[in-house]
């Protein structure tokens, strides 16, 4: 059974070591396995980045942006490889895996505008003879912790953008998921890519401490649970290193009375149960206003629900796959159970699935959820798995006070005909991103992805211009050449224009 290694300094290396099982979800079978990096290997790999720096951080912008458009073109080409990596060892399903890989390819393509993102400001003449610029330089060695939902998508929010901005990067994927994170490390350095400048190192929290403390990491970026970013985050900014740590989400939906409700049912279909509900933007609970509109809602999902198909990443048919492990499976068969137990409603219960030929996988089937209240610990955890839960409410501003009580305030949209009302959601709700009749308002690569409160630690989004931001320090630099005819005196009080 193969082991999965490391990338450094442009060479595949397998040091002797502990090691992790890799599953297949779908068969509950280990794979292969993957080396957990110690600390002295995370060290050589930081060591390689350093070495690397100074000559990348002085590569043109340009050129740094021609390997990541040879890059797209490389995950273009590899993208059925890729997707079957990714089906392998998530579960997810290949058309989901495809969406994936497309939506990373985006953030390839935003970072190919590296010379037109680095772009200084000037300004001629801010006093006699003065001029005044800013630039936006490199920070040096950066690191990022990605989650097992998005082995792709989510380096892909990171690593491009570092990169073109003359960073040199330290990438530490999910020990669960490490596969097609590698295959895509590779994939860059096949483009094109120096030696040194991107590194790869599975592992657990012995490699993540490493980065964390290891002085020469100038920055850290982090998706994940909410535990984990928090944590994250006061350790490295306790370093003085940049950090942003994205967390966990509880993300609803509100259902007008004027909404249309078949559309709205489609969408919290996908919403919730696409990629398992493995999804920090899945949308989790639906607040009917009125109960018209939740009995009708209930209604319309119970019986869309019966045609979901759930099975193997390699059936194209199939709705959605299983959860990760074992554990995570019987960790929310445990929030529905917490439910059950508290006085909810269990309309479709997918606790015990069957898939034929998959009887040992980590399965959960599709669950509705009714008559959810803001105590229940199944409302206020973030369960990660197929669950749509109800919330049956009066009016929209009760569903709004609920949405802003919550820890989280990640991802939410309102499904409604109403202008006005959609603008007053917008303008009022505390949620980091919106949608209005869009299940999923995920930015494109253009803008920038992250949440309010406890959704997010620091203070940049991911990817797009925040990333651009978070990637480059500024350095404003004011010159004056004086004539060599005048010889000024010195000057006491706080220099001004007049």
């Amino acid at each position: 059974m193969s082991t999965i290694g490391h990338l450094i300094n442009g060479q595949l290396i397998n040091p002797d070591g502990r090691t992790a099982a890799v599953f297949n979800p779908a068969t509950g079978e280990v794979q292969r396995h993957v080396a957990l990096a110690s600390t002295l290997t995370v060290r050589e790999a930081i060591e390689a980045a350093d070495a690397a720096f100074p000559a990348w951080r002085d590569t043109p912008p340009v050129k740094r942006a021609r390997i990541m458009f040879r890059f797209k073109e490389l995950l273009e080409s590899n993208a059925q490889q890729i997707c079957t990596l990714i089906g392998q060892e998530h579960g997810k399903i290949s058309h989901d895996a495809a969406g994936e890989l497309q939506r990373g390819i985006e953030n390839v393509e935003y970072a190919c505008g590296a010379p037109e993102l680095l772009k200084g400001e000037h300004s001629r003449n801010v006093g006699p003879n003065i001029d005044s610029w800013s630039e936006f330089q490199s920070l040096g060695v950066v690191a990022g912790v990605t989650p097992f939902n998005f082995p792709v998508m989510v380096p892909l929010w990171m690593v491009p953008m570092a990169l073109v901005c003359g960073n040199c990067f330290i990438l530490k994927p999910s020990e669960r998921t490490p596969s097609a994170t590698l295959f895509i490390a590779q994939l860059l350095h096949e483009a094109g890519l120096p030696p040194g400048v991107l590194n790869v190192v599975n592992g657990d929290k012995e490699a993540v401490d490493a980065l964390l403390f290891d002085p020469r990491i100038q920055a850290v970026s982090f998706v994940g649970s909410t535990p984990i970013a928090e944590y994250i985050y006061r350790t490295a900014s306790a370093q003085g290193k940049r950090c942003q740590a994205l967390g966990g989400a509880k993300n609803h939906a509100i259902v007008m009375p004027d909404a249309d409700l078949d559309n709205a049912v489609n969408s919290l279909l996908g919403a919730a149960f696409g990629s398992s509900g493995e999804r920090c933007m899945a949308l989790s609970v639906a607040v009917a206003v009125g109960d018209a509109v939740a009995d009708a809602l209930v209604g319309k999902l119970a019986e869309a629900m019966q045609g979901l198909k759930f099975g193997a990443h390699d059936e194209a048919s199939n709705d959605f796959g299983p959860v990760i492990t074992a554990e995570h499976r019987s960790k929310v068969v445990g929030y529905i159970d917490s439910a059950e137990m508290q006085g909810a409603r269990i309309v479709v219960d997918g606790r015990s699935p069957r898939v034929a030929g998959y009887e040992n996988g980590f399965f959960v089937g599709a669950t509705l959820i009714d008559g959810v209240t803001a105590n229940m610990q199944s409302y206020r955890a973030e369960i990660f798995g197929p669950v749509l839960q109800i919330i049956r409410v009066k009016t929209m501003d009760e569903a709004m006070q609920l949405i802003n009580n919550h820890e989280y305030g990640n991802g939410t949209c309102i499904y409604t005909r109403d202008g006005e009302a959609a603008r007053y959601f917008s303008d009022r709700i505390q949620v980091g991103m919106v949608g209005i009749n869009i299940p999923l308002p995920v930015p494109v690569a253009s803008h920038s992805f992250g949440g309010w409160k406890r959704s997010l630690f620091g203070d940049l989004h991911a990817y797009g211009p925040d990333g651009v931001r978070f990637y480059t320090r500024r350095k404003t630099i004011t010159q004056r050449w004086p004539s060599a005819n005048v010889r000024e005196g010195a000057e006491f009080s706080m220099p001004t224009l007049k």
